[in-house]
């Protein structure tokens, strides 16, 4: 797998867990310096588990059976470090962080694609 592949893998990763993390209470008072919405948390889980689906799917179609669901893991692992960095050390980068995530994937499928 190309490192743009990587990249769509980790940013999508990024974002799902982002969004899962903002599904708690706690850090999305940490993040967003308000309680969480009553009707909030439920749409958030579901972002954030399409987040993680859509790159464990970008992982095999991009690196196939063989290696697609170890890459994915490694992927996971990544943005879950950086997660659980932005929410220790600078919360309110995490929402920013995670919308730009997402064209940031966009943006590197195209090169995954051809490589």
């Amino acid at each position: 797998m190309s490192a743009a592949g990587l990249g769509v893998c980790v940013a999508l990763a990024f974002a799902g867990l982002a969004c899962l993390a903002l599904s708690l209470d706690r850090h999305h008072r940490a993040v967003l310096r308000r309680p969480l919405p009553r009707g909030r948390a439920r749409p958030l889980r579901a972002a954030g588990w399409a987040g993680l689906g859509l790159s464990f799917y970008a992982a095999v179609a991009l690196a196939g059976w063989n290696f697609g669901p170890v890459q994915a893991v490694g992927a996971v692992t990544a943005a879950a470090l950086g997660v659980a960095l932005c929410l220790a050390y600078r919360p309110g980068w995490l929402r920013p962080a995670a919308v730009a995530a997402l064209p940031l994937a966009a943006a590197c499928l195209p090169f995954a694609l051809a490589a």
